[in-house]
């Protein structure tokens, strides 16, 4: 069985890859704070998702790029057995997995247009798992597990979310993705579930998780000037919800594929 081992990072826009070469690290993205964060998880308040006022809007820009992937099934993935971002229950950041890639196979967005369910992409959580997402800390891919593994852990300082693949080819379509793993960065990030008023320095988990899924199921970056679109990169920013709904233009990528 061929593998393709090629993978992209949130905020980085990974040249195609030779599956025989090793694969270099990739620069890093948007910096980490540089001091403790001293917002907390507070309770719910009023918040806003950061839109670009020099971009098109999401419900207007209909840029993508797809990758050489599909998944022709189902996802079936599992959640690693910690330690979680934000130190959150096992049972919360399953949730807040689970609806990053419920994101994209829902089609959740704020574009009226594209709100019909068009996309035949299909995930399902399948426990948790003591297997690692197969990346290593200075974001290269390893041999794969034969588990879709979404965990936490160490990645190049810089970099918020890693997502590694592996695919067979498929004559005459796009090849048929076997395994994808994503590892959100612990070491140099904060997150947090609940962005408020009060959030200075944490990401938000929903929204780098719902990018990462953007790529399990074939999308690729979108680059300058794309800014609210989901698959935007460089991207993610502290307090930032934006790239939790999908744009027309990760939406129509998404029907490209399915």
């Amino acid at each position: 069985m061929g593998q393709n081992n090629a993978e992209s990072s949130e905020g980085i826009d990974s040249p195609d890859l030779d599956p025989a070469a090793p694969i270099p690290p990739e620069p890093t993205e948007e910096p980490a704070p540089d001091s403790p964060p001293t917002d907390v998880d507070a309770p719910e308040g009023p918040t806003a998702a950061k839109v670009v006022a020099s971009a098109p809007g999401e419900c207007s820009d209909g840029a993508y790029n797809t990758a050489d992937l599909k998944e022709y099934g189902t996802y079936n993935w599992y959640m690693g057995d910690g330690p979680n971002p934000a130190g959150l229950s096992d049972a919360d950041i399953r949730a807040e997995f689970g609806a990053s890639l419920g994101n994209v196979t829902g089609q959740n967005t704020n574009c009226a247009d594209y709100a019909t369910d068009r996309v035949e992409a299909k995930a399902a959580y399948q426990g948790q798992t003591t297997k690692e997402a197969d990346i290593n800390a200075d974001n290269t891919c390893q041999s794969r597990d034969h588990t879709s593994t979404w965990d936490a852990g160490n990645l190049t300082a810089g970099t918020l979310g890693r997502f590694c693949y592996w695919s067979v080819p498929t004559p005459g379509a796009k090849n048929d993705l076997v395994e994808a793993d994503v590892r959100f960065n612990t070491v140099d990030a904060d997150w947090t579930r609940k962005v408020t008023a009060y959030c200075t320095t944490r990401f938000d988990i929903r929204s780098t998780g719902t990018h990462e899924a953007g790529h399990v199921f074939g999308l690729k970056h979108v680059g300058a000037g794309h800014d609210n679109l989901t698959m935007y990169s460089p991207g993610g920013t502290p307090c930032d919800t934006r790239r939790r709904t999908l744009g027309k233009g990760d939406i129509l990528g998404l029907r490209s594929i399915y």
